[in-house]
């Protein structure tokens, strides 16, 4: 499912137009990715939670030359399924 195919089940599921539908799932989007930045943890209960981890930096090697590289550190966004989403989809 694209973005475009969620907006038209947003919109028909609420009720809503898919002009609200496509304002209300930017305005979500555009509100977690603030918190994610503020490295603040956003949990829908049932559903999930996203939240910030750092990954340390770390030697890795190129797989065509066998050198060793340095891989930086960086923060990845995870995200952790609720028991009512992981049980519905079993």
């Amino acid at each position: 499912m694209n973005k475009a195919q969620l907006i038209d089940a947003i919109a028909n599921k609420a009720g809503l137009t898919k002009a609200d539908s496509k304002k209300a799932l930017d305005a979500f989007i555009e509100t977690t990715t603030e918190a994610l930045k503020e490295d603040d943890r956003v949990a829908l209960v049932g559903f999930g939670s996203f939240s910030v981890s750092k990954r340390d930096a770390r030697t890795g090697r190129n797989p065509q030359t066998g050198k060793p590289i340095n891989i930086p550190a960086k923060k990845v966004i995870k995200f952790k399924a609720g028991s009512e989403l992981a049980d519905s989809v079993q």
